[in-house]
């Protein structure tokens, strides 16, 4: 089992807040995760509501859960069972009033917006909500075979973040089961949340956006290829992202005295499904197609986002004249750290790059590459391995 350096994090969320909302796309690990926190605490409890048998342990809700009122409970795919948010709620304000701890719910949820709101309606001030993303490349280096090697790097990009995807047998046993994951999500996963989006309409939808991975929006276009509206193409893109499978990554303004791009940039964030929908199987299949740049720009960004400070926000940013960065991050302590994405084993920073750092004044700049050596590029600019980039944002959160 590949240890999941998020553990400790929502355990400290935990202790900070009466309940923990942990969102991530389904097979994401937040069960896997759930379950390890839970023998951690002794005495914990955990219900899937997707199970019947669980579920009817809860047919008398308040009742149930002060019998465990000294324990953690886990409630997973929470959202199945919308009446619970205020039974939830009285349980802490009754746990409040009568002084005790109140660590108590750590609800999981496939990640969307009939979640959040039900959660921020009646657990507002109540709540921390933790995202789990997929694998990373610092949690999986070595577990190939046991050593430090681009091998590995590779797979995961390949074959994307998802546990059951990264670990399987082959490339085909993991490209099987990311097609059935597609399908699955789009044919019984999606409509449970109350979307009605023909199957076949969101997936030559999100086809079309691994098509243009990378790429700025334009939902007119979208919009007319797939023969509806623009405000209709729009609203599968805001389900997309609220499932947690797209980024859509907005551009930084800031007054420079130059004309800006306005329009946002859109990933499939999970590469491996990305590779799926784009039907590159193989490592070879995906070097040789035109997708190979923007889906290893994609990669990186999610992996530095994966361990980014708490607070970290994130932009690209472009200039009409074609001055770039492709992540934009802005920690905690207000510093601007410029990120270029190269694929190739020889980097260089190009013009637009430094032109833009230089603008804004970035405080650290540097071109992430799929080597193994940190060197200079030139007297700001630094060409670095992703890992080392994600061990240098993960020291900055301690």
């Amino acid at each position: 089992m590949i240890e999941r350096r998020h553990l400790q994090q929502v355990l400290d969320a935990l202790n900070e807040a009466p309940a923990v909302v942990l969102l991530g796309p389904r097979q994401i690990g937040k069960t896997t995760l759930a379950r390890q926190i839970a023998a951690k605490l002794p005495g914990s409890v955990y219900i899937d509501l997707e199970d019947p048998g669980d579920a009817a342990r809860l047919t008398d809700p308040e009742r149930y859960l002060r019998q465990h009122s000294d324990s953690l409970v886990v409630l997973d795919e929470v959202q199945r069972m919308p009446g619970l948010f205020d039974v939830l709620r009285g349980q802490i304000d009754r746990l409040r009033r009568e002084g005790r701890r109140t660590r108590q719910f750590l609800l999981l949820g496939s990640a969307s917006r009939k979640l959040l709101n039900q959660s921020a309606e009646s657990l507002a001030g109540r709540v921390v909500y933790y995202e789990l993303p997929g694998l990373d490349a610092g949690e999986t280096v070595g577990e190939i075979d046991g050593d430090e090697t681009d091998g590995d790097r590779d797979m995961l990009w390949l074959r994307g973040g998802f546990p059951d995807a990264f670990t399987a047998a082959s490339d085909g046993a993991s490209a099987r089961w990311r097609a059935a994951f597609v399908r699955t999500y789009l044919e019984r996963d999606i409509p449970q949340f109350g979307v009605q989006v023909p199957a076949e309409t969101l997936r030559r939808f999100w086809t079309m956006l691994a098509h243009r991975q990378g790429g700025l929006l334009n939902a007119s276009a979208l919009a007319q290829s797939l023969g509806v509206s623009a405000p209709t193409a729009r609203r599968y893109l805001d389900l997309l992202v609220d499932l947690m499978l797209v980024r859509r990554l907005q551009p930084y303004f800031a007054n420079v005295g130059k004309r800006l791009v306005k329009a946002p940039k859109v990933y499939i964030r999970d590469t491996g499904l990305l590779h799926s929908l784009l039907g590159l199987p193989t490592f070879d299949a995906l070097l040789s197609h035109p997708v190979a740049g923007p889906s290893w720009e994609g990669f990186v960004i999610e992996n530095l986002l994966a361990v980014a400070p708490f607070g970290t926000d994130a932009w690209f940013y472009r200039t009409q004249a074609g001055a770039e960065i492709d992540l934009l991050l802005l920690l905690p302590d207000q510093r601007l750290w410029a990120v270029e994405v190269k694929r190739g084993a020889a980097p260089r920073s190009s013009k637009g790059f430094e032109v833009a750092a230089s603008d804004l004044e970035a405080a650290e700049r540097f071109v992430v590459y799929p080597g193994d050596e940190m060197f200079p590029l030139s007297k700001r600019t630094s060409a670095v391995p992703l890992e080392a980039l994600m061990d240098r944002l993960l020291s900055e959160a301690v």
